[in-house]
């Protein structure tokens, strides 16, 4: 029996998505059975975590050495049960600025116990990837659970548990073990603002270091094809650069990185809390190249009504040398996911947008510029359709190969060419073995599995992600 169901999502969302994986070109290249399996591959791999915890290092402020060290000192203060030699931090040969920690798991053994505690489907997945239990996303508790308690946690994927409930017997999906940081009147019957930790994950399913507040000048948290967008960018030192939908800022912070802090980085966001947490990322990563503007990206581009400002947006037109649009989208791509409620509306809502931040971006590139699109979703609507109504909008852009390219080439069923979709870069979940990636530090000294053997498995076992690199001509 799997560790983790498949993905529950509405009727409608996945008869569209299984049209998406069968549509006609594709069918055409790989035949009804094959199609088939890679979508039923895609729905259970988004459910589970990826099999490796990626950490970008901070090198403006340090060498990866040295923060490879204080790196292997932390998780070896966390992870005390297991042996030194255990503990596997692997550098990526193509990505220098960065380090890769393989989950050991999924652990299918785990005993568990007879006090449960659940909690709501987004919190059971940050605990997959190494979080501990916040009171927040704690929806029910035993009746008389105090300090100290040992209980079993489980993901409420369906949504159906009340807050506040003693128990409950609907789905639920076993994350693991911890002890209780609170008891249960401090969590449902508290004026207080609930803050702080729950539960304390002693043995998770999938076990992970966790970074809260760990390191936090030195590493920043990214996925893998997140790092690979930053490259992809190229950012040169005193460039102008605009990062279009820059929230939470990791990408953004990465931009100024590899710019040596030496340049400008605009950052916008339209919603004013997640412009704070740039801001507040740029100050722990000591980079004083970022402006942060709390603005609508649709409306960046100045007009004769509008103006231009000297500083901040709306912007002249040509007025950036690189542009990333890392666009809002569905979110189909993120793992792990072991529910998504929205509806077909919801899904499909992303491409007009998308539409209108690409062209006010292709507006304000200079001739010779460089605009990266990137998505963390797998639909054809919203990635290679896009490139294809780009290219045929905008004769000024051309489609640019990638460095470096980690993932796979673009998804069949646009009608773009052969050539065009080996210059995209797609990160797919469905390519992931059908075992996923378990690694187990006791099996491993029997192995034959070397260094290499694990970057490859890194490279594939990601989240959902789509890259597109186009230059302006002039």
């Amino acid at each position: 029996m799997p560790v983790f169901p498949k993905i529950s999502l509405r009727p409608e969302v996945e008869h569209y998505l299984r049209n998406v994986f069968k549509n006609t070109e594709l069918l055409n290249a790989f035949g009804l059975e094959g199609t088939e399996q890679k979508f039923e591959a895609f729905l259970t791999r988004l459910s589970q975590p990826p099999g490796f915890t990626t950490v970008r290092l901070n090198t403006h402020l340090a060498s990866v050495e040295c923060i490879r060290d204080l790196l292997t000192e932390e998780i070896q203060k966390q992870l005390k049960d297991l042996r030194k030699c255990d503990v596997r931090i692997l550098p990526h040969p193509k990505l220098p600025d960065v380090l890769l920690i393989p989950v050991i798991g999924p652990r299918e053994n785990l005993a568990k116990y007879s006090s449960e505690v659940i909690v709501g489907v987004q919190c059971g997945n940050a605990v997959l990837r190494g979080a501990h239990v916040f009171a927040p996303g704690i929806l029910s508790a035993p009746k008389f659970m105090k300090v100290g308690d040992v209980v079993s946690v489980f993901s409420d994927i369906d949504g159906k548990c009340t807050r506040g409930a003693m128990e409950f017997q609907g789905n639920k999906v076993f994350v693991g073990n911890g002890i209780a940081e609170m008891k249960r009147s401090s969590i449902f019957c508290s004026d207080k603002p609930l803050k702080g930790i729950g539960i304390r994950m002693t043995k998770p399913v999938c076990l992970s270091p966790c970074f809260d507040k760990v390191l936090s000048n030195h590493i920043f948290l990214q996925n893998l094809p997140s790092v690979v967008v930053g490259h992809v960018l190229a950012p040169v030192p005193g460039e102008r650069i605009l990062d279009m939908c820059a929230a939470p800022g990791g990408k953004t912070t990465h931009i100024a990185a590899l710019m040596h802090d030496q340049g400008e980085v605009i950052a916008m966001d339209k919603i004013a809390n997640k412009l704070e947490r740039i801001k507040q990322n740029a100050a722990l990563l000591q980079l004083k190249c970022i402006k942060a503007y709390c603005f609508n990206g649709t409306k960046a581009l100045a007009t004769d009504a509008t103006g231009s400002s000297t500083d901040g947006p709306p912007f002249s037109p040509e007025s950036f040398d690189r542009i990333l649009l890392d666009a809002p989208c569905s979110g189909l791509g993120q793992r792990p996911n072991m529910a998504c409620t929205w509806s077909l509306k919801e899904v499909l809502s992303y491409q007009p947008l998308q539409r209108k931040l690409f062209a006010v971006a292709v507006k304000l590139l200079k001739p010779g510029g460089v605009l990266v699109y990137s998505t963390c979703t797998i639909t054809l609507a919203e990635n290679e359709e896009q490139v294809a109504w780009a290219l045929q909008t905008f004769p000024c852009l051309r489609l640019q190969p990638q460095e470096p390219h980690l993932g796979g080439e673009g998804m069949m069923g646009a009608c773009l060419s052969r050539d065009q979709l080996k210059q995209l870069q797609r990160f797919d979940p469905a390519c992931v073995p059908a075992e996923g990636f378990r690694f187990n530090p006791e099996e491993e000294e029997s192995s034959q599995r070397t260094e290499s053997d694990f970057i490859q498995q890194a490279n594939k076992d990601t989240i959902g992600f789509f890259i597109a690199k186009f230059v302006k001509v002039p």
